[in-house]
């Protein structure tokens, strides 16, 4: 089934909320608990990850700059928005690391020393080119999984690599408030958007349009609402950035081992 939450609720009058206060504790205690002990563990003692410089080519002669971080056959791509660039990710990546992937930011196509055809323009470059190098540069250094994770028009490129990508390529997709150009019916991998409930452009209200292409993707997928209006990358520059980070670590964590031979 496909999950919606919607973090932040309305104020109630003084009666009715001291009537459901000790109800609304009870609920948040378990729900709490529910969300916190899956999470892969966080060692603060380590030390944070050396970054390694790396590129590597597309499939239609682009060339890719990227910083690696981390050593592990779990992989992460983090693919930027239109406003960042890949050190933007630094904090994530040394997260997700500390949690025991290994991480690939990169810079698209147009950004910084990364160019390929079609770079001049950022909005109708095959910028999905860009996310299936670097998912097949981790497999080839080793990687038995990986996810995408890309915010705006990132996640529109990481959204359309999965449509375009082969079945297993790409194993969990995250999009901060973003959908595919694509049909999402051909999205490939599970599926995890994050979006403030606010979050708008010269279009209005990013929700109601990204709910419907959401709604559209296949199982299994969720849908995370949160209170405010940071666009994508700059919900990790607000109070509720170890919120997304944990359920980004939650969406992320592998299934169990089988208890079969």
């Amino acid at each position: 089934m496909s999950k919606f939450v919607s973090i932040g609720t309305r104020p109630r009058s003084g009666a009715a909320l001291c009537a459901l206060t000790p109800l609304l504790f009870l609920c948040a205690f378990i729900l709490t608990a529910q969300v916190r002990a899956p999470l892969p563990a966080l060692s603060h003692d380590k030390p944070e990850a050396k970054v390694e410089h790396v590129s590597f080519a597309t499939e239609d002669g682009g060339l890719i700059y990227a910083d690696l971080y981390g050593n592990s056959d779990l992989g992460v791509v983090l693919a930027h928005g239109g406003r960042f660039t890949k050190e933007s990710w630094q904090p994530q990546a040394q997260s997700l690391v500390k949690a025991g992937f290994r991480v690939l930011a990169f810079d698209f196509r147009g950004f910084g020393r990364s160019h390929g055809p079609g770079d001049s323009d950022m909005f109708t470059a095959p910028m999905q080119l860009d996310v299936l190098a670097a998912v097949r540069y981790l497999r080839n250094k080793g990687a038995k999984t990986v996810a995408v994770m890309g915010g705006s028009f990132g996640g529109t490129a990481a959204a359309d690599a999965s449509i375009a990508s082969k079945p297993g390529e790409i194993n969990r997709l995250i999009l901060l408030a973003a959908e595919g150009n694509g049909p999402a019916e051909r999205i490939k991998a599970p599926l995890l958007v994050i979006i403030a409930r606010d979050d708008s452009d010269d279009e209005g209200l990013r929700l109601p349009r990204i709910r419907a292409w959401f709604d559209k993707a296949p199982q299994p997928k969720e849908l995370l609402v949160l209170d405010g209006s940071a666009h994508a990358q700059f919900l990790f520059q607000t109070d509720q950035a170890n919120r997304v980070m944990k359920d980004v670590l939650r969406f992320l964590e592998p299934p169990p081992p089988s208890s079969q031979p």
